[in-house]
């Protein structure tokens, strides 16, 4: 259970940024604010940031706008004494619905972190993936002639093998493959993916089904199920979305990415004919989708048998039926390579160590 106590700890002075930065280190789901003798104070979750991103709060702001926004339950920490027993502090976990622990010594100064991959550690992430790899990249011909878009390299290794492997190190045991365009290429590949310690299947679309239609060819399971578009570059915590998932009782969640951009003029505000001001050359933001979804089991069935079906037929159904879509803010490296120039931005980024 033992823990690097530095990766974790941060004080009040810090910014929203330098918890993610924190986060991002420890990888331990997790940071601990502290007074300079280590006496806690509060805790700041990967979900506490994300949830901050979806109300516009800059990651620039101080973190005590992060701990004033914190809602109950989650206004004051789970912790346990420094003497607890490892069962006890599964007990505890399973009952809260939490995955860490600070362990506190009599005066309430931290002395360990405990998460549940410390209590177990053989624990599969418990999903399935579907990687959807049929499209026939035409934006980015001549490069597509011969590969399929998520066989183009990116570095040294086709793109689709990236996404693999991420899928593998977040702790997903099978993962699907649809694919249309030049599947042989993939297939050929990965095998049944054995050489990359994961089981992957393939799941083959006469014609193409649009970007959901695939997913009524796969066997019935009772895991969440991600979907993920063949052409992210990514970093994104899938973890940290499964357990976005969960706490909001999603049937669907959407990851998603902040897109801003200039307008090149200056916009005049209007009420009729009035004119009640005037925002030269301004900022616009927008989250957009980030081609990453977490379907629940449950709604598996709104998607119709063998027939072309898209994520925004779905989105609309769930809504039009009264289920819950959430929105999953992706603050980690995102890129879509389905353009060439994101692709040789891809390529730079892996080359020089940004991805």
């Amino acid at each position: 259970m033992s823990c690097d106590l530095a990766n974790v700890l941060i004080g009040l002075d810090a910014s929203i940024r330098d918890a993610a930065a924190c986060l991002d280190r420890s990888a331990r789901g997790i940071v601990l604010v502290v007074e300079p003798d280590q006496k806690l104070l509060n805790t700041i979750t990967d979900g506490d940031i994300r949830r901050a991103m979806l109300a516009g709060v800059s990651l620039d702001e101080p973190i005590t706008q992060l701990l004033q926004r914190k809602a109950e339950p989650y206004r004051t920490p789970v912790t346990a004494p420094a003497t607890t027993d490892p069962a006890m502090l599964l007990h505890i976990m399973q009952e809260k619905n939490i995955r860490q622990i600070p362990l506190l010594d009599e005066q309430g100064r931290v002395v360990e972190l405990t998460t549940m991959p410390d209590l177990l550690p053989d624990e599969a992430l418990p999903m399935e993936a579907v990687i959807m790899a049929g499209g026939y990249g035409t934006r980015l011909r001549p490069l597509t002639d011969d590969l399929p878009k998520p066989m183009l390299p990116v570095g040294d290794q086709p793109l689709l093998e990236i996404i693999v492997k991420g899928l593998r190190d977040a702790g997903i045991r099978q993962v699907n493959v649809t694919t249309h365009y030049k599947g042989e290429v993939i297939s050929d590949h990965f095998k049944d993916g054995e050489a990359f310690g994961i089981d992957i299947r393939y799941v083959n679309e006469d014609q193409p089904l649009g970007t959901a239609g695939a997913l009524s060819l796969l066997e019935k399971s009772e895991e969440p199920l991600l979907l993920i578009n063949g052409d992210i570059l990514t970093r994104v915590d899938f973890k940290a979305m499964l357990n976005f998932h969960h706490e909001y009782k999603a049937d669907l969640t959407v990851a998603v990415r902040q897109y801003e951009f200039r307008v090149p003029y200056g916009v005049i505000e209007t009420d009729g004919v009035e004119v009640r001001g005037i925002s030269e050359k301004p900022i616009l933001r927008q989250f957009i989708n980030a081609g990453i979804y977490l379907l629940d089991p449950a709604i598996r069935h709104f998607i119709p048998n063998g027939q072309r079906y898209d994520i925004p037929d779905l989105i609309a159904q769930l809504l039009q039926e009264g289920r819950r879509v959430v929105c999953f803010p992706i603050r980690e490296y995102w890129l879509d390579i389905g353009k060439s120039e994101n692709y040789d931005q891809a390529r730079l980024d892996v080359a020089n160590g940004r991805f």
